[in-house]
C-alpha cells in the first residue's frame, strides 16, 4: 500500500540522507522523495511516497524517524484529508509544424503548458494529479517522447492545521 508522509526537519545538510537512509535499510520501497523549504527559514519539509506491506511495518518506521535529532516532526497524511499533486516536464521530438499543432492541442487538453518550442522538439509542463500526468504520457505515446522529468508527489493536508500542529 502506499502511504504519504510529510516530515518537518531542521534545514541543515544530511538529514534527507538520514531520513532516506532510515527508511531504506527498514526495507521500505520509497517511491518519491522531495524535500523544500518551508514558511519557516530554519524548517525543510520531505514528502515521501512510500509502499508498505502493512500499517505496522510503516509506525516502526514513523517511531524511528521521529526519534532522529534533526527531525521536528513526521506525519502520515493518509490518516486525513490531503491534497497532493506532482509537477512534469516532458521533451517531444516532432517531425513536422501539423504534429506540432498536434502537440499544443493536446496539451491543452491536459492544461499543460508548452514552456519551449525548438525546431524540432517542444517541452511540456504539467502540473496535477499522479494519474492526469500518466494519462498525457500515454497519450504522448505515438509520439516521440525524448525525455521526462517528474518531481513525485508534494502533498498538503486539508483545512486550517498545519503539519506542525498535528
Amino acid at each position: 500500500m502506499r502511504q504519504h508522509l510529510a516530515i518537518l526537519t531542521d534545514n541543515k545538510p544530511g538529514v534527507l540522507t538520514h531520513v532516506a537512509g532510515l527508511i531504506s535499510r527498514r526495507a521500505i520501497n520509497i517511491e518519491c522523495i522531495n524535500a523544500g523549504y518551508t514558511e519557516e527559514q530554519e524548517v525543510t519539509r520531505i514528502n515521501i511516497v512510500v509502499s508498505v506491506e502493512s500499517r505496522e511495518e510503516l509506525a516502526r518506521a514513523v517511531n524511528q524517524l521521529a526519534k532522529l535529532i534533526d527531525v521536528i516532526k513526521v506525519v502520515n497524511l493518509d490518516d486525513r484529508p490531503f491534497v497532493g499533486c506532482e509537477l512534469a516536464m516532458i521533451k517531444v521530438g516532432y517531425k513536422n509544424s501539423s504534429q506540432r499543432e498536434e502537440l499544443a492541442n493536446m496539451a491543452a487538453l491536459f492544461h499543460a503548458k508548452v514552456v519551449d518550442v525548438q525546431l524540432r522538439s517542444l517541452i511540456l509542463q504539467v502540473a496535477g494529479k499522479e494519474d492526469r500526468i500518466d494519462a498525457l504520457l500515454r497519450m504522448l505515446q505515438a509520439y516521440d517522447v525524448l525525455e521526462i522529468a517528474r518531481t513525485g508527489q508534494i502533498s498538503l493536508s486539508r483545512g486550517e492545521v498545519p503539519v506542525k500542529n498535528m
